[in-house]
């Protein structure tokens, strides 16, 4: 990925006449242009590691795994949420990590975590570098430098047990990659969130994270058996070799969300299941987002198996967000809501699924819209990320939010961010909302905002953040649902977990990283 882009050069779209149009609309006819600045004529912070410091490095993992070039701080020096991509439009100075290295194997990593222990240098782990939260920050905290540890080279495949549906991926890995390996087993983890083209597996599993298929596969944490751990400490694997068990608390989730404060991740292993025979697809409408609430939580309560099930507010609805080359053109859907759903399987499992789905929604007042609108949100899910970058050309603020909560709160909490919102924004603003993923008990309310940026976007959009986010903890929802905490959520952490949780977390990492070396300043 390129440092100031979601993604590659290659992958960019101009603004269509109609989202040029629609973004006329918001910000009036006083649009500016705001101007990418050069790789090379970004100022990142000197690099702090002495001669001895980095030669001390390139022994552990080899000259050639080591550098503190310009272009490779750079890219590791921020994630890609709003704020750290305009902060690569800025002219001021960037926080970057003092070098890089990639090491080959957890032999390698444990040197290293051992020896920046002595040191005192921060390790943050870098994977696909797709963080919306502040993840992958470059804070040494009290420490007199940090190091970037790149999981490129963890990128194998092991263990495939065909039988049991397990397999053992390295941390390294990109979600296209782990898919083009497993489908040579005739396999598929169906892990597929927007950042699935270059967020990583360690970093699915560091994270918590959740992709579109979750209603059939599940989350990322409830995909994995066990994890392979890298400590300052020494290496430990947790997670064992049955499917469940009552040996005491479950050490997985202490390593699950945990954003690598306690180690680095350098396997998973995973369940998996044979590639499906065959997709079905079906759109809705509903006349409204309380109508379209109430037949979405039917569908998850019943239990009648959608792979895929998203709804749309009316706003969204409206201006076609899930068809990212018709976004700001009339939906035929207008006034209602959107609802697209998707089933995988057998012929005859996917069917009788799909059946059974179809007839509960209709029943609850949906209205057929064919396959259609499913489709074209598949085939352009992944590039709608894309679209921020030529947004921000265009001085707009494009950020995204989400939460969960339970059914009884999800339209409370829904009116409480989109208020939240619009009264600290400051300029005139889109707020779109959709149901992304679904429990028994409730679901996740994903929120995607354009504006007009004032003459201090940083701040203009911290000051939202914050108040958003305040919002969220009042209305019962929680910090985030998938996202991750980073910096960003961090001062929500004890309202989420109470005091006595973040105590307990600490405890953990004073354990397991006494030194305090492991991406200081993220989660607690």
């Amino acid at each position: 990925m390129t440092h100031n882009l979601w993604g590659t050069p290659q992958e960019e779209k101009p603004l269509s006449p109609s989202i040029q149009k629609m973004l006329t609309k918001i910000l009036g006819k006083n649009t500016r242009q705001v101007p990418r600045i050069p790789a090379a004529k970004v100022q990142l912070s000197p690099v702090r590691l002495k001669g001895e410091h980095l030669d001390a490095l390139a022994q552990i993992v080899g000259t050639k795994y080591v550098t503190w070039d310009h272009e490779q701080r750079l890219r590791r020096a921020r994630g890609k949420s709003y704020p750290d991509l305009l902060d690569f439009r800025t002219t001021a100075q960037i926080d970057a990590p003092d070098a890089v290295v990639a090491p080959r194997d957890e032999e390698e990593i444990l040197a290293l975590l051992q020896y920046c222990s002595r040191m005192r240098i921060a390790v943050v782990t870098f994977g696909g570098g797709t963080s919306v939260v502040g993840g992958i920050t470059p804070k040494s905290g009290e420490m007199q430098a940090v190091i970037s540890v790149d999981m490129c080279r963890f990128d194998g495949i092991e263990d495939v047990d065909q039988v049991s549906g397990l397999v053992t991926l390295g941390a390294g890995l990109s979600g296209p990659a782990a898919e083009m390996l497993l489908r040579e087993h005739g396999l598929q983890l169906g892990h597929f969130p927007q950042s699935f083209p270059y967020a990583s597996i360690g970093g699915f599993a560091a994270t918590r994270s959740s992709g579109q298929n979750s209603a059939g596969y599940g989350r990322f944490d409830e995909m994995v058996r066990a994890l392979t751990l890298v400590t300052p400490q020494g290496i430990m694997r947790v997670g064992g070799g049955a499917p469940a068990s009552a040996a005491g608390p479950d050490l997985r989730q202490l390593v699950l969300g945990s954003e690598g404060i306690f180690g680095i991740i350098t396997k998973v292993r995973l369940r998996v299941h044979p590639i499906p025979q065959t997709k079905r697809y079906e759109a809705f409408s509903f006349p409204t987002f309380k109508a379209g609430v109430a037949a979405v939580r039917a569908v998850t309560q019943h239990g009648t198996g959608p792979t895929v099930i998203r709804l749309s507010d009316e706003v969204e609805s409206a201006v076609n967000l899930t068809s990212t080359d018709k976004i700001g053109q009339t939906s035929k859907n207008e006034g209602g809501c959107l609802c697209l759903t998707m089933f995988e399987g057998t012929y005859e499992h996917a069917e009788s699924r799909h059946r059974e789905t179809r007839d509960l929604l209709l029943k609850m007042g949906g209205t057929s819209q064919g396959e259609g609108p499913v489709r074209k949100w598949e085939q352009g899910r992944f590039g709608a990320p894309v679209l921020r970058d030529a947004l921000l050309d265009a001085g707009a603020i494009c950020e995204t939010l989400e939460t969960a909560t339970d059914w009884a709160n999800a339209l409370h909490l829904r009116q409480a961010v989109v208020e939240a919102l619009g009264k600290n924004l400051g300029t005139p603003a889109l707020i779109m909302c959709h149901v992304s993923h679904v429990y028994p008990t409730g679901c996740s309310l994903y929120f995607t905002v354009v504006a007009g940026q004032s003459d201090n976007p940083h701040d203009q959009w911290w000051k939202a953040k914050e108040a958003t986010c305040s919002a969220i903890t009042a209305a019962g929802g929680t910090i985030s649902h998938h996202h991750g905490v980073g910096t960003d959520h961090r001062p929500y952490m004890g309202t989420e977990v109470g005091d006595l949780g973040i105590k307990m977390v600490a405890a953990v990492k004073e354990a397991l990283d006494p030194a305090g070396i492991m991406n200081p300043g993220k989660l607690i």
